[in-house]
């Protein structure tokens, strides 16, 4: 979700109470099978996002890209402008068309499949231009929405106690589409077929907590694909009218308790308090659920960890990806310490303050790891009682966590077959040898992890260039 240009400072009080012609798509993604983790470019130009999923994130093994809103937008170097659509054409800073087809096109080519981010609770807060020459009027854009298409509240959301002025009144001043009509409806989904017919796998739905869930079933349902994967933003509020819970029925839904918790754990407490986290934490089911460390949102309202927590941060991401609760979903953004930036100018990664955390050898050795490991359990967990831990996934992988200050040295038992592996939080192949007993011996560092799995073997497994 995203404040208005005149109410920008309100954003962390929202996020605690947050056409042309259809065509073929030119290319297929390959069956995700046990790819289930997604890497949010935020920001990311569409010819970046293309060039990445060929020479990173298809090679590392990532399942999903998410790209941010490619929809024609206001104007304004802000990154909050992205989501403040004035028409459903691709006209935005991010690329046009063109260069949306092709980003999906060669993604599929890599093996990616492209999620969307699609704004569909509301349109502009002000007047103008848009990004690709539309006029608008707040409540009037051509083409699509007039002043009857709104909901007849025109104040901000004050109460999240009450369901009404969550999903009927503003979100900080943004017009808020009358999602009930029929009308709507029907546009919403023109818009989001189009994406589907360009080669488009899902969506992220924006602000979804401002949409009553039955509307956005009903939406789901007018989609030449109504099955299409969609998650849905819906920020837990202790109290609040509107619960994570009630979309399960269309969708997967982000899971910020998670990333909450993550944060309070990784800084406050002990890592050996992880050892049955998930659900009985009282998080969504597992299969109902994204995980996620950090978003765009949360970087800046200080909600969750970012990559300004250093070790901690890059710790929390290896956790994610070996623990099995959700699909995870890494965060890539781009330095900041204006929370309105927009993104930089269009670089390689790590210049220009952009941050690439996806491609982090930590971070980005660890999806390999998530996909070697799908499908088994927890296993063989270890802790010290305070800040270190070590678990495996069955005889597939093994992970062990050092957040202590100081190094740990310790025979690890494992049941992993004997063998000589890879450690893949190492540049290269760093190689560890597991005896006949499944038993290995390692020290990690203060700030550091140790990650093992059956794919990345000395002998039967090919290292990758470093980007970190």
């Amino acid at each position: 979700m995203v404040p208005s240009a005149p109410r920008a400072l309100l954003v962390a009080a929202a996020l605690l109470l947050s056409l042309s012609s259809p065509v073929p798509p030119t290319a297929q993604a390959a069956p995700p099978g046990s790819k289930d983790v997604t890497a949010t470019l935020f920001q990311w130009p569409f010819d970046r996002v293309a060039a990445e999923c060929t020479t990173s994130l298809g090679p590392k093994g990532y399942g999903f890209v998410e790209v941010s809103p490619a929809t024609e937008h206001i104007q304004g170097s802000q990154w909050w402008t992205s989501y403040q659509p004035v028409s459903y054409r691709i006209a935005g800073r991010l690329g046009d068309e063109t260069a949306f087809r092709n980003m999906v096109g060669t993604c599929h080519a890599a093996g990616v499949k492209v999620i969307a981010d699609a704004v569909v609770n509301h349109m502009s807060a002000g007047s103008g231009t848009g990004t690709g020459g539309s006029g608008y009027r707040k409540y009037d854009y051509p083409g699509h929405y007039s002043d009857p298409d709104f909901h007849s509240c025109r104040t901000d959301i004050s109460d999240y106690r009450d369901r009404d002025n969550v999903q009927n009144c503003e979100l900080v001043g943004l017009a808020d589409l009358d999602t009930g009509s029929d009308y709507v409806r029907d546009e919403i989904a023109e818009y989001l077929d189009n994406l589907i017919a360009m080669g488009v796998d899902g969506f992220r739905i924006d602000a979804a907590k401002h949409i009553a869930a039955a509307d956005l079933a009903a939406i789901k349902s007018r989609l030449s694909k109504p099955d299409v994967f969609w998650v849905h933003e819906v920020i837990y509020g202790a109290g609040e009218a509107v619960q994570p819970g009630e979309y399960t029925g269309s969708g997967d839904v982000d899971e910020f308790r998670y990333a909450y918790d993550l944060k309070r754990v990784f800084t406050n407490e002990n890592l050996a308090y992880l050892s049955n986290f998930g659900q009985v934490w009282g998080y969504l089911p597992s299969d109902q659920a994204r995980a996620f460390v950090d978003n765009w949102d949360t970087e800046r309202n200080g909600s969750t960890l970012s990559y300004k927590d250093g070790s901690t941060y890059t710790l929390a991401n290896v956790f994610m990806l070996a623990w099995p609760y959700g699909a995870p979903n890494v965060h890539s953004g781009y330095e900041f310490s204006d929370r309105d930036a927009g993104p930089p100018p269009p670089g390689e990664c790590y210049t220009s303050g952009w941050k690439c955390q996806h491609r982090w050898t930590q971070i980005a050795g660890m999806v390999g790891f998530r996909n070697a490991v799908a499908g088994t359990a927890v296993t063989d967990w270890w802790d010290n009682g305070a800040d270190a831990i070590a678990f495996g996934r069955g005889s597939r992988g093994f992970v062990a966590i050092n957040r202590e200050t100081f190094p740990i040295t310790r025979t690890f038992q494992t049941s992993l077959p004997a063998g000589t592996y890879c450690d893949v939080q190492r540049d290269g192949c760093a190689a560890v040898t597991v005896d006949a007993s499944g038993r290995f011996t390692a020290t990690l560092g203060a700030g550091t992890a140790l990650a093992l799995h059956v794919n990345a073997r000395v002998g039967g497994f090919r290292a990758e260039p470093a980007h970190s």
